[in-house]
């Protein structure tokens, strides 16, 4: 039976204007992590937020990391910031790499392209897009960094291009296979629409590339729930929570879930656990 890994982001940059029940304090993150590991989430990512304020401090991520892990014991993981105007490398990863040393991290988050935030529905007198940039040389940065410390580096595909780059850099820099998580979106015009050809393309571009790396379905301001049926039988994993989830859901953390637990069972697959994750990872 195939062991799918069941991942949640439990709140993203989005606020609570955007997303109204995101965990925006390090208790509520904590207390939310533990609440989605113990109903079958095997993997944690979350942003820091500390009193409602988003921050990319190592030691706020290092209190919710070890949080979490002091009740259930499951891989988490953080974000880091968009890149900046003058903004080296290493400033933007200095809270990754303080996390890594202290043995807080088992995956290196690294997104290996750039790409514009364009609505679906933008109108011609609208604010131009944000534009999330990822120069290469961050990405290189990144890898080398995942190389030197045995981390498989996480990446966000927001576009087919992404996994091709994302294949040739790390082939490039060397070190473990990535993950590769396919973002799909329905309020940003970006990459695909969750739909069951955009899944069957992504596979096969991964497929060429390197058939033996781990890969799941995402997104942002997406239900992916109807892929979850065709990812299980295709030998992917999930992604799912409020950083994912479209923008306004009254629906929590824990239930989305639960939700992804009941649909990977009903279509053959069993939720891993971290105990599996972890071994696959080896």
């Amino acid at each position: 039976m195939h062991k799918v890994w069941i991942e949640v982001a439990l709140n993203g940059a989005w606020s609570r204007k955007l997303q109204p029940r995101i965990p925006d304090t390090v208790e509520a993150t904590i207390a939310d992590g533990i609440a989605c590991a113990r109903a079958g989430a095997a993997i944690v990512h979350t942003h820091a937020y500390e009193n409602g304020r988003h921050t990319f401090d190592w030691q706020v991520y290092a209190r919710i990391i070890e949080g979490i892990r002091a009740e259930i014991d499951v891989p988490v993981y953080p974000s880091y910031p968009a890149s900046e105007p003058g903004m080296t490398a290493a400033q933007r990863f200095a809270h990754v790499e303080a996390l890594v040393e202290r043995g807080l991290l088992e995956f290196a988050v690294v997104d290996p392209g750039s790409v514009n935030f364009t609505t679906a529905i933008t109108t011609a007198e609208a604010k131009p897009a944000f534009t999330y940039l990822n120069p290469e040389a961050h990405v290189r940065h990144a890898l080398a960094f995942a190389a030197k410390h045995g981390l498989p580096p996480a990446f966000a595909i927001y576009e087919p291009g992404f996994t091709r780059a994302g294949a040739a850099l790390a082939r490039a820099v060397g070190g473990k296979t990535p993950i590769y998580r396919f973002m799909f979106s329905q309020s940003f015009a970006f990459g695909f629409p969750p739909r069951p050809y955009a899944l069957a393309a992504h596979v096969a571009l991964l497929r060429e590339l390197d058939a033996s790396a781990p890969w799941m379905i995402a997104g942002l301001s997406v239900d992916v729930r109807p892929l979850i049926a065709e990812t299980v039988t295709r030998g992917g994993h999930v992604r799912v929570g409020l950083e994912d989830a479209p923008l306004g859901t009254q629906t929590g953390n824990v239930a989305w879930v639960e939700e992804a637990v009941r649909l990977v069972r009903e279509n053959g697959g069993e939720p891993a656990t971290a105990a599996d994750v972890r071994a696959a990872l080896k």
